[in-house]
């Protein structure tokens, strides 16, 4: 007798029930009821997709898998990830595990989403805790103080398991990091205080030093980890990228420990990229976007945040709403003056300065002052836009060349703001799912099919 077992990283069912969400068929539906292109050519694409092995696709640059160890630290893990200018990481057993599966090495995928969940999180337990220092100051101990703050947030599961604890906080405070400061029991007026200290208790005290990788993996999840088999086809990949909002999807081969390869959206944007010229992708890219449905939202529809809000806002709507960008705006009409992808927040991190100032900081000032450092900060300040008479080609030319993923939909008068085309959006002007292909699929592409 056979048994199907998968190493679920999502904390929720196998793959196929993952795949269940409703919301992601409803996405879908709306890209195909209003493409307008032959179905006889979406379906030659789609077959042709599926009979492309997964193995063809190029591999990353130096044909390395860039892995984060998962007892490595958050900052470290941050700094891997920002050196190498990538969004994500496989997270794998600090001790080399001698197998030949790697479901034994792989936990999960870090990524700057779950990051951003962990610090804003973190920060508000942190202001919590040092709300209460007035009260530790008149001889309440350092656990129960910690424990004050922890009640003032309702902070449990994830901030308990990521090692953020009621009492090392209150050591923390004890410690010295807020005494004196005439701190208020208020937590908002604490956290608005706290400045450089906060910033020291986040990445240079106990216990966010000693959080590791491991511990945001396990309790912030954003996208579940579903690898494919080197013999899988790209339409599976590309369906994973589209309609099921997965933003990379890891390569493995059966009965080796390693990922082989690591596709993403960007990836697959670069590939479409280099097809220009080929009657396939010319017959369609060389359509307007409004042929094509795109925006696939309308303008109402369309999240934005104002240059004056604070940037803790900007990320805490992208995480409310599980998006990785905004466009910064100005004005009632939405003059579009910037961008922010939730990949920012290494800024915000990595910056002294900024993050001393953390909860004070605008949108537009973040922006200015990243404008100003010696890096590729241009990305962050100058937003990427297209009109609704771009071409699907022009688009995917932008998002590839410029390395961002997403851009904005200008009116024509190049300033307002009115829709958005993420790499989603253009993965899925390719194709469309045959029907039962995962029910179908399922067994070689991200599950191991083992003997009782």
């Amino acid at each position: 007798m056979e048994e199907t077992k998968h190493l679920d990283m999502a904390g929720s069912g196998g793959p196929k029930d993952i795949l269940k969400n409703p919301s992601f068929s409803s996405y879908f539906d709306k890209v195909q009821s209003r493409k307008k292109l032959p179905m006889s050519l979406q379906e030659t694409l789609t077959d042709a997709f599926a009979r492309i092995s997964v193995s063809s696709f190029p591999q990353v640059p130096r044909g390395k898998v860039i892995e984060i160890q998962a007892d490595q630290s958050v900052g470290e893990a941050i700094k891997i990830l920002s050196e190498a200018n990538i969004l994500s990481a496989p997270v794998t057993e600090t001790v080399e595990v001698k197998t030949i599966d790697w479901r034994d090495k792989y936990l999960g995928i870090l990524d700057y989403s779950a990051i951003v969940l962990w610090v804003l999180e973190g920060a508000e337990f942190a202001a919590a805790a040092l709300a209460t220092s007035s009260a530790t100051a008149a001889g309440v101990g350092a656990g129960a103080a910690g424990a004050l703050g922890a009640l003032a947030v309702g902070a449990t599961g994830p901030v308990v398991a990521a090692g953020i604890t009621a009492v090392a906080v209150g050591a923390a405070v004890t410690g010295g990091v807020a005494a004196g400061k005439g701190m208020s029991k208020d937590a908002a007026s604490a956290a608005d205080k706290m400045g450089e200290d906060f910033y020291k208790v986040l990445l240079e005290k106990e216990p966010f030093t000693s959080t590791t990788v491991r511990s945001v993996v396990k309790s912030y999840r954003w996208a579940p980890f579903i690898p494919v088999s080197a013999d899988s086809s790209m339409l599976c990949v590309l369906l994973l990228l589209s309609k099921y909002r997965l933003r990379n999807v890891p390569v493995v081969e059966r009965g080796e420990p390693s990922i082989r390869n690591y596709i993403t959206q960007s990836a697959v944007i670069q590939g479409l990229e280099r097809c220009k010229g080929r009657d396939w992708f010319d017959s369609i890219s060389a359509h307007p976007i409004t042929e094509l449905g795109l925006p696939f939202m309308s303008s109402d529809e369309v999240l934005c945040i104002q240059n004056t809000e604070l940037v803790l806002e900007a990320f805490k709507k992208m995480k409310d709403n599980q998006i990785g960008g905004l466009p910064v705006v100005e004005g009632t009409q939405k003059k579009i003056v910037g961008s922010l992808s939730i990949r920012d927040i290494r800024y915000l991190l990595l910056n002294h300065d900024l993050f001393s100032n953390f909860r004070q900081i605008t949108v537009g000032d973040f922006v200015n002052t990243i404008a100003a450092a010696p890096h590729d900060s241009q990305k962050v300040v100058i937003p990427t836009t297209c009109t609704l008479d771009s071409t699907l080609e022009k688009v995917i030319h932008i998002l590839a060349s410029k390395s961002v993923h997403r851009i904005y939909v200008v009116a024509s008068n190049g300033e307002e703001v009115i829709g958005v085309i993420t790499l989603r959006d253009v993965i899925s002007c390719f194709i469309y799912e045959p029907p039962n292909f995962f029910d179908n699929y399922f067994g070689s592409a991200a599950e191991v099919v083992v003997s009782n």
